[in-house]
């Protein structure tokens, strides 16, 4: 593998190599490049002139696995061993999810905060592995057609992504082989792409209206000499193409009278339904009206109907526009340009009501499919140190994060962020009546922080003892102008807080920051292994940990079969810990949580009856 030279003030890179541009969407991704020779950004094409790669897996029976349009054919045939619109999962907890049933396949509810785990018979996959398969294959892609091995990227995200989000992103680069140069705003893509503000001296404020197969975000954006700030932000990740496919469902199913208790039941029917609508709504972006046969039946769709059914969508789309302009404090009249992205605002009923909102006409000569992705191509340009013109802050050369339970590091502000920055997260204790907490601070991309770099400690002390779980502890990271980095921890229901002060550049040289990259690379897969391992272990003594202090004190109101049940599902977890198998620790717990939720849920709902016996609500 070739060393990774990189220019501390800058972030570029010292010699001349591909750095590619991906848009990891959730219903399909891509990967661009700047042309060697035109030096414009191109999305790669196959020879059958394919660029759209659907964000979709598939399991095989055989282990075989499978990603993009081979996976997609499954979806039908196979779909509890296919995942799809995976993205809306990362860095979710399944209270987050808010319908686990729009999903063929197995979404594991723990009932707990932590995140979400996705089941395929008795293995158990992150959303950040399922991605990383979806990256690895967009890589190959690149490498099979570039002719070169490919090992750096920007990689474009909403802008509404949290920083648990981000991280999970950047995760699912390194483990798919992929140094994660800059993960960019896809609003921020789209407008390079189009090369809107970039001029010098030029002030733009833009809007951008992203209408994807799964996902909806308005984004209002100022643009001063290449310096890109994100104003406000509003949307909808569960308003898309898919929900226009849905409502052209429902409305055949009505129309005809299909029995909807039939299609439920079975998944093939439905999915074929699902894509029979697809097709109806690329077609009537193009045609007056749609037809096709399904089972003994001849669907029907005209154009004004199909617009009549995806109106009020349509409508939620606007609302999110009015919200994300009063966010932003600024009136119809200071957006300068509407740039439009994603498969959906092809639709004519989208690209006139979205015109009409803003007074003006719509930004979209560029493919909506295609634009974010050849924003991020130049960002990568911009990292390699080919593109002059667009100006890019400071970077932090190397991960910043604090160690969590079972020596893993947690990453607050991710290698090559701009700084200044900031960036927080809320932790809590792991033992009753806990009355400190250690806070160390390490540099590093390695997932467990014994391979990465120990910059400080301190000890948060005076935390008022309560039960594990309920202090609420803020750890934040501030780097300033100057690299310095102050990084304070409080208590936020007692307000007790402890800061410290660490200096610039942390005493790295650039020849350290280049073996630690390296290093991180090699051992990535290792690395998230260890770290999936590790979670699980922590989560399984958790769990053991809650469920024997929730024994303690409601013994009496359990069977003595529950009792038993759940003392042996204990002792095989502990087994199964020992055993050190994530997916078979990952069954273990989910037999314990199916043992022990009936009863807890008895158990509460009798003290919730007895606190409001006799009151009126």
């Amino acid at each position: 593998m070739a060393k990774i030279a990189i220019n501390l003030t800058t972030g570029s890179l010292q010699k001349e190599d591909i750095i590619v541009g991906i848009d990891l969407g959730t219903t399909n991704s891509l990967i661009a490049v700047i042309h060697p020779e035109t030096k414009q950004p191109t999305v790669l094409k196959e020879i059958d002139h394919t660029t759209l790669v659907p964000s979709i897996v598939h399991f095989g029976l055989n282990g075989n696995l499978s990603v993009g349009n081979e996976a997609k054919e499954f979806l039908i045939t196979d779909p509890e061993r296919t995942i799809f619109s995976v993205k809306r999962l990362m860095g979710k907890s399944y209270k987050d999810v808010e319908d686990a049933s729009y999903f063929g396949y197995r979404i594991i509810d723990d009932n707990s905060e932590g995140l979400v785990k996705i089941a395929v018979d008795d293995k158990f996959y992150t959303p950040i592995e399922l991605s990383a398969f979806i990256l690895k294959a967009l890589k190959q892609r690149a490498e099979h057609i570039l002719k070169t091995p490919v090992y750096r990227a920007v990689i474009t995200v909403p802008a509404y992504f949290n920083d648990t989000q981000r991280q999970a992103t950047r995760d699912a680069g390194k483990l798919a082989g992929l140094d994660v140069l800059r993960i960019v705003n896809e609003p921020t893509a789209a407008s390079l792409a189009y090369g809107i503000g970039l001029k010098t001296g030029e002030e733009k404020t833009i809007a951008v209206y992203d209408l994807g197969g799964g996902t909806f975000d308005i984004s209002i954006l100022r643009i001063s000499n290449g310096v890109f700030e994100v104003l406000s932000t509003n949307g909808d990740t569960y308003l898309g193409g898919d929900d226009m496919d849905k409502a052209i469902v429902n409305h055949w199913l009505q129309t005809y009278n299909i029995d909807s208790d039939k299609i439920d039941a079975d998944k093939a029917m439905a999915q074929q339904l699902r894509l029979y609508a697809e097709e109806a709504k690329k077609a009537l972006s193009t045609n007056e009206h749609f037809t096709v046969a399904f089972k003994n039946l001849q669907l029907e769709l005209s154009r004004p109907q199909f617009e009549v059914l995806i109106q009020p969508l349509v409508d939620k789309t606007l609302s999110a526009c009015q919200s994300a302009l009063k966010d932003a404090a600024l009136s119809i009249n200071e957006i300068d340009a509407v740039v439009m992205v994603g498969g959906s605002t092809r639709v004519p009923l989208v690209k006139k009501s979205v015109g009409e909102f803003f007074n003006k006409a719509v930004t979209d000569t560029m493919n909506p499919d295609e634009v974010v992705a050849l924003g991020a191509a130049i960002q990568a340009d911009v990292l390699a140190g080919n593109n002059k013109e667009l100006l890019l802050l400071d970077i932090t050369p190397l991960s910043l994060g604090i160690e969590t339970m079972g020596g893993l590091m947690d990453v607050l502000i991710p290698r090559n962020s701009k700084i200044p920055t900031k960036a927080g997260r809320q932790y809590t204790t792991q033992k009753d009546g806990q009355g400190s907490m250690r806070i160390t601070v390490y540099q590093g991309e390695r997932d467990l922080v014994k391979n990465n770099r120990k910059l400080a400690e301190f000890n948060l002390t005076g935390i008022p003892g309560m039960p594990a779980g309920l202090p609420k502890v803020e750890v934040n990271f501030l780097v300033n102008a100057d690299g310095i980095l102050v990084v304070k921890a409080k208590e936020l229901r007692s307000g007790v807080e402890q800061s410290i002060e660490i200096k610039p550049q942390y005493g790295l040289t650039d020849a350290e920051v280049e073996e630690r990259l390296l290093d991180s690379l090699q051992h990535a897969k290792d690395d998230m292994q260890t770290r999936a391992l590790v979670e699980a272990q922590t989560e399984a003594q958790v769990l053991i940990e809650t469920t024997n202090s929730f024994l303690d004190k409601n013994a009496h109101l359990l069977s003595n079969d529950e009792l038993t049940a759940t003392q042996k599902s204990i002792a095989d977890l502990k087994d199964m810990i020992a055993s050190e198998d994530k997916n078979i620790i990952q069954q273990g717990i989910e037999m314990l949580n199916n043992i022990s939720r009936p009863y807890a849920e008895r158990v509460m709902d009798e003290a919730i009856r007895v606190a409001m016996k006799g009151r009126q609500i």
